[in-house]
């Protein structure tokens, strides 16, 4: 067995479980364990305390990508186009508001909008945007990574706070985790991402002293090390501490195929690491109150033992998704009948959410997908 395994990590998992708090390098040494059966039961006991009732909640809605024209040219990114790009486009107004009426009759409460930091769209463009879409539908806005948000800032010179203040004003409802990555200059620098570890915390901190809640989040594989991981929990468990701003942790492994950094050969995360990661998070951000399983990149099965590694959330039905499925994952859309499916087998009870967490009403006889597959059997 491996450094930090067996018998060596069940003081952590002890301290863990009697609520008293982790340090990075207790985190550190469960990630380097290889008794994953250990680590799995401790986070699935916390979930179990913090969650009682065995509900595993998600969510249907969509990810709409409003632009792929982007100066940034992060290296492990194949959605991004450079501006004057043939392939390059922001998205109708038309086309987003046939997004969205497809999304409310799926039973959708929420759009996640995102997209490439364009050099051509200034502050006056994201509140027409969002005011377009809150005259006409009622449904949740969770918008804007803080890369989009310090880029909006820059091109538009504005500080953060009144980007913010002003993006709020128009319709936004809260603010995605994105571009998080690893929260380390070191590898942020490596992998081309121009955003600072201190800009992406700034722009969750301010996002949070103005009313609007966020998700944090976190991809491993760029070859970090555990330190590097277990800094990156630290950080976010820090500021969470502070502010109380973060709905949800939502880690997930990059995809590395179709990308610059990818064609170097890079190793992805294996799925154990990914379990591994879920299990410590569970165990180290004792503040943040719910932890979301990735199966857009690990897959439904390996999504599925997530749930017993601390995880209460099953995320997204994706009735869209553009910027991971460009790096290689195959496109794909859960139905929610099947969503709820996985769950149940797990054996949870699936409950639909909406963005900030609280729970969708629902018949008695389940989902109108559920309701139309049972008239047919």
């Amino acid at each position: 067995m491996g450094e930090g395994t067996g018998r060596e990590i069940q003081p952590i998992l002890e301290k863990a479980l009697a609520g008293d708090r982790l340090t990075v390098e207790d985190a550190v040494r469960l990630l380097a364990s290889d008794d994953l059966i250990a680590l799995g039961m401790a986070a699935d006991e916390v979930r179990r305390r913090k969650h009682p009732g065995d509900v595993v909640t998600y969510i249907i809605d969509r990810n709409v990508n409003y632009t792929n024209i982007c100066i940034q040219y992060c290296h492990f990114c194949a959605f991004y186009r450079p501006p004057g790009s043939p392939e390059g486009y922001v998205l109708p107004l038309e086309e987003l508001f046939r997004k969205i009426e497809e999304t409310i009759a799926l039973g959708g409460t929420g759009v996640l909008m995102q997209g490439g930091l364009n050099p051509y769209l200034k502050i006056e463009y994201y509140e027409d945007l969002l005011r377009a879409i809150k005259a006409r539908y009622r449904i949740h806005l969770h918008c804007f990574s803080p890369t989009e948000i310090v880029h909006i800032a820059r091109v538009s010179k504005l500080s953060l706070r009144e980007v913010i203040r002003r993006l709020k004003a128009a319709g936004l409802d809260s603010i995605p985790g994105g571009g998080g990555e690893i929260l380390d200059d070191e590898i942020r620098r490596r992998i081309g991402r121009k955003t600072t570890t201190e800009e992406w915390l700034t722009v969750m901190r301010i996002a949070h002293e103005e009313g609007l809640r966020t998700t944090a989040t976190m991809v491993i594989g760029f070859g970090e090390s555990l330190w590097h991981r277990a800094m990156h929990l630290e950080r976010i468990r820090a500021l969470q501490d502070e502010t109380g701003g973060f709905t949800a942790f939502i880690p997930w492994t990059y995809q590395p195929e179709n990308t610059e950094l990818g064609r170097g050969g890079w190793l992805e995360a294996t799925a154990v690491e990914y379990l591994k990661l879920l299990a410590v998070s569970r165990l180290y951000l004792d503040n943040v109150e719910h932890l979301q399983v990735s199966w857009l990149t690990q897959g439904l099965k390996v999504a599925q033992v997530g749930l017993r590694f601390g995880a209460d959330d099953f995320g997204s039905t994706i009735i869209e998704e553009n910027v991971v499925t460009a790096a290689g994952v195959p496109r794909v859309s859960v139905s929610e009948a099947e969503i709820r499916r996985v769950i149940t087998d797990a054996g949870f009870r699936p409950q639909q959410r909406d963005t900030l967490y609280r729970p969708v009403a629902r018949s008695p006889e389940g989902s109108a997908e559920e309701q139309r597959a049972d008239s047919a059997r």
